[in-house]
């Protein structure tokens, strides 16, 4: 089996194509075969990889939580580059994935042609996010004393799962089948170490308005915990474009394959020939000026105001 060191933690790797390569980077619920469906389609025109995180076998597992964190998870995706000696890859990962992405992005961003972040977000609502914290701690707690098999059950029937279930049944099976299998002690410290500590997307602000890396946003409409902060990135982040995917949940590359497929593959030929543009904020900037040229001549101090207030509004937006 071929393995990638990383700090002396072995990861398990797979590989397919030739061409420009891409990595993929997988979410909490699910492993390297994730990706299946996108390694066929991709691997005919691109050099793919995909990988299994540390604590998902055949990968190590570590048994100190202290060896899981979302800095280790992103350093982890350049040691399987720097492995196989690529230089610059697409960077592609959902949900917890998704996260180590973004990461990437703004910690490795030479080592990054573009980055693909599906469903990303989960835990960032400041109002919830005590509540997220200790519910990551009784689903840590499960694992333990329940076993992978018990302990997913809760986690499989979440809202943002239920439109996988309904469209492809058979996928659906398969999914839960190979989630069932994980190592309880990898999933438990991947929960904790991961999960739990990693910032939440609003508190990248500042790292995302620099950020020059092409990025694409995917998001499924009923995916509610994740709309929001993908939302923040579009608005925040002038390297970003977003997709919402109509009547999906989490794992939109699972629950559409084909759509997500050819979305990516139209951002990725974007990327590739140089026609990806970050949007122009000084454009904007120009037109809104201009337009409050236009405007009809306000009445009273009041309306002034008014008017002021509304550009400015839509400049931030």
């Amino acid at each position: 089996m071929p393995y990638a060191d990383a700090n002396g933690i072995k990861l398990y790797y797979e590989e397919a194509g030739r061409g420009t390569p891409i990595v993929f980077v997988h979410e909490f619920a699910d492993d390297l075969h994730s990706w299946e469906a996108q390694i066929r389609y991709f691997s005919r025109r691109y050099r793919c990889i995909a990988f299994n995180a540390r604590g998902y076998a055949p990968s190590d597992v570590p048994k100190a939580v202290s060896k899981y964190s979302q800095a280790i998870a992103t350093d982890d995706i350049a040691a399987v580059m720097r492995h196989l000696k690529i230089k610059k890859a697409h960077i592609i990962g959902c949900s917890m994935g998704g996260y180590a992405t973004i990461h990437f992005g703004l910690r490795y961003a030479r080592m990054a042609l573009s980055l693909t972040a599906i469903g990303a977000g989960y835990g960032s609502d400041p109002d919830k996010r005590a509540q997220f914290m200790r519910d990551t701690e009784v689903m840590a707690q499960r694992f333990e004393e329940l076993g992978t098999a018990e302990a997913i059950k809760p986690y499989q029937i979440g809202p943002a799962r239920v439109q996988f279930q309904n469209k492809d049944p058979r996928g659906f099976a398969h999914f839960c089948a190979e989630f069932a299998k994980h190592s309880a002690l990898g999933s438990a410290n991947t929960l904790r170490g991961v999960q739990a500590k990693r910032p939440t997307i609003y508190s990248l602000e500042r790292g995302l308005k620099k950020l020059k890396v092409p990025l694409h946003v995917v998001s499924g409409d009923e995916d509610n915990l994740c709309l929001e902060p993908g939302l923040f990135i579009k608005r925040v982040c002038a390297a970003a474009s977003l997709t919402v995917v109509a009547n999906s949940g989490h794992a939109v590359n699972r629950e559409e394959p084909d759509l997500f497929n050819r979305l990516t593959a139209e951002f990725l030929a974007q990327v590739d020939s140089g026609r990806w543009r970050q949007r122009d904020l000084g454009r904007c900037v120009r037109f809104l000026r201009q337009a409050a040229r236009t405007l009809p001549e306000p009445h009273g101090e009041h309306r002034e105001k008014q008017h002021r207030v509304r550009i400015g509004e839509a400049f931030d937006a």
